[in-house]
């Protein structure tokens, strides 16, 4: 077999080819360090594949087992619909600004006073005023 050599560049561009191809594999995942569902579900049907016959795992055990995958589960469920409710509080709060006369600090740190004349919603709400959106989050008082 021939010794190929490559340069710098060329092993980052393989490099960075490699990294594009494992992505598209993964669907565009990258891996985590922390245990999920599908990772703790493979972990049991393992341990239950390669137990010892003459010494099967306790129905305790397994039943403890799954009660934590199916804590696991809901939790994860959970924090998906309060990361929701969240965002359409957010969303609702920020429309009930319509109208009313609002200061809130822009991104350099400038004080802005206005009317708020539209809302959009969405994941980050903001709020119009004068013609130009601000994050709902940066406002700091409200009056009427």
């Amino acid at each position: 077999m021939e010794n190929v050599n490559m340069s710098g560049a060329e092993f980052a561009k393989v490099n960075s080819d490699v990294n594009s191809f494992n992505k598209a594999l993964n669907n565009g995942k990258v891996k985590s360090k922390d245990m999920g569902k599908d990772e703790f579900l493979k972990i049991l049907i393992t341990q239950l594949q390669n137990q010892d016959p003459t010494k099967p795992m306790e129905d305790k055990e397994f039943i403890s087992q799954m009660a934590q995958f199916s804590s696991l589960e809901q939790m994860n469920n959970l924090n998906s619909e309060f990361a929701k409710v969240a965002i359409n509080l957010s969303s609702n709060q920020a429309v009930s600004l319509l109208g009313k006369n609002v200061t809130l600090m822009d991104l350099n740190g400038n004080e802005i006073s206005g009317r708020v004349e539209a809302v959009r919603n969405g994941d980050k709400p903001q709020v119009q005023i004068n013609n130009r959106l601000y994050d709902y989050a940066s406002v700091e008082k409200v009056s009427e």
